[in-house]
């Protein structure tokens, strides 16, 4: 008696199933953050450790190190305008990635303006830029690795989320009841999703796969300088841990382009795994 072959699903019911699984987990994500408390902006937040004055410049190390970021942002629109002309590029990624490396240039300058005086008003001009790039990093990953369409569609609701998260903040602590829940989902869900996508969702590029992890990386090691920002200044005052979070977090960002000229420069309607 022949045994029979065991029965494999198709790549499409594989797909299927992992576009499920993100989709409920990013719900779940979003209707279990409305059951916890509000979180208010915590006030010492802007007393960072190195508040030294240099060339006349308050909080000098905390402002100029966000040049990375500006650095970075414009070798991107460089290397953007590069590869559009003499390679073959779709409309998405074409607009998505402009916009995000505009973002990151604007994140240095945004970043500088609050660290010249620290405060919940200049703060939404940091934020602002940072929900933007994260939104729109999203939305890259999800067209060029799970599909294109759904990366296409999600853009300008992606972005409309993140601007609205700040946006929500802002207005919620000038009213005394802020709340940075929606804005705290934005910025670690992408910290966590993205990697868990091109992880998921493997495809003929793995020099881009390995550029999305190496600035997942790089930006988690900024989020764990950022958080011992008072002792790593205390080891010979040096630098603080909040100046290595924004050139560890610009390192991170200079994978995207990588990842730009690693992409698929052909995006079919599904890709399957």
């Amino acid at each position: 008696m022949s045994k029979r072959p065991l029965s494999k699903k198709p790549p499409q019911t594989i797909h299927a199933l992992k576009v499920s699984l993100l989709a409920m987990a990013s719900f779940s994500i979003l209707i279990m953050v409305w059951f916890f408390p509000r979180i208010p902006q915590n006030p010492d937040y802007h007393n960072f450790a190195d508040s030294r004055l240099f060339w006349g410049i308050p909080n000098a190390a905390d402002v100029l190190s966000n040049w990375g970021f500006v650095i970075v942002g414009c070798l991107g629109i460089l290397t953007w305008f590069r590869k559009i002309k003499i390679e073959a590029v779709t409309d998405f990624q074409k607009w998505a990635y402009l916009l995000v490396f505009i973002g990151i240039a604007c994140i240095g300058l945004g970043s500088a303006h609050y660290h010249l005086a620290p405060n919940n008003h200049s703060l939404l001009w940091d934020r602002l830029p940072m929900s933007v790039v994260f939104m729109g990093l999203l939305s890259i990953v999800l067209g060029e690795r799970v599909s294109e369409p759904i990366g296409k569609t999600l853009f300008v609701p992606l972005l409309a989320l993140g601007a609205f998260s700040v946006i929500y903040w802002h207005y919620t602590e000038s009213r005394g009841v802020g709340d940075l829940r929606l804005y705290g989902v934005v910025q670690f869900y992408t910290l966590l999703f993205i990697p868990a996508i091109v992880l998921l969702f493997d495809h003929q590029e793995p020099q881009q796969k390995m550029a999305f992890l190496k600035m997942a990386l790089f930006y988690g090691l900024a989020k764990v300088c950022e958080h011992f920002d008072d002792q790593i200044f205390a080891i010979g005052q040096l630098i603080s841990g909040h100046s290595l979070k924004h050139l560890w977090a610009a390192l991170a960002t200079y994978f995207l382009i990588e990842a730009f000229e690693k992409r698929p420069t052909t995006l079919k309607r599904t890709q399957y795994t």
